[in-house]
């Protein structure tokens, strides 16, 4: 298990439970910790599941998984997400399916670089971006759970600090940066490939926050979700404005 300079009891819990804890200090350049971890720890087993500490599997995710590893054919797997918010589950605004790739081959699997790393207050771990693999990939049919909320305090400090993030990626998409590293853009290849094609238009668009909204909340029918719907579409409206504001500083000062 590797840990970043923990303030808690992660180290002690981990020990108790028989894990080898490995410390990360970040230094501010590539890697972060998913890759440092992937380049770096012994691993015992041919395969790795990424989960971070706000989400779950499900005794049916881990039985499909346990199956599906023992197949040759396939060198990872995506799995999908339920976002709970305000203890419901967002079923509508865009936030179901959510396919992420968790779960692949370790020597095979490595997180793209976006050129984020540099940016202060976003923290050390890879967040959104995702894998690239080499092989064939499936897909679980299995939910992994994602407790998309502790507070509403912790929210709001949580996207402000993707905000940083979010912000830089907008900047590089607009400026062509080199995109040698990532997954690429693709209207015609997978589910995330074609959502980073339609982020190089969504960044182009005037209005964002309120489209954002409007996408959410009645295009995607989010308000189906009841008031944790209609709250949530506020918030990632607002969040939307923020990473517009930390972009125009961005571009006007540097």
């Amino acid at each position: 298990m590797e840990i970043t300079q923990s303030s808690d009891r992660s180290v002690e819990i981990s020990q108790e439970y028989g894990a080898n804890v490995v410390q990360f200090n970040f230094n501010g350049r590539w890697p972060k910790k998913k890759n440092w971890s992937l380049e770096n720890l012994p691993f015992r087993n041919e395969w790795v599941l990424i989960v971070d500490c706000d989400e779950r599997i499900t005794p049916e995710l881990w039985d499909e998984i346990e199956t599906n590893i023992k197949d040759d054919n396939y060198n990872g797997y995506y799995l999908n997400r339920k976002v709970f918010f305000l203890e419901k589950w967002i079923r509508y605004g865009g936030k179901y399916p959510d396919w992420n790739l968790r779960l692949f081959r370790h020597q095979v699997g490595r997180y793209e670089n976006l050129n984020t790393e540099d940016i202060p207050n976003t923290g050390d771990n890879e967040v959104h971006e995702h894998v690239i693999l080499q092989g064939n990939v499936g897909y679980l049919k299995e939910d992994m759970l994602h407790i998309d909320f502790r507070d509403i305090y912790h929210w709001l400090q949580r996207h402000n600090r993707y905000s940083n993030w979010e912000d830089r990626v907008y900047y590089n998409l607009l400026t062509g940066q080199d995109d040698s590293g990532t997954i690429g853009a693709n209207l015609f290849g997978d589910a995330v490939q074609r959502k980073r094609f339609l982020k190089k238009i969504w960044i182009r668009l005037p209005f964002k926050p309120l489209l954002r909204f409007v996408l959410f909340y009645f295009i995607r029918l989010g308000f189906l979700d009841g008031h944790a719907g209609y709250t949530y579409a506020r918030l990632l409206s607002q969040y939307e404005y923020q990473i517009g504001v930390k972009l125009y500083e961005l571009r006007q000062f540097g």
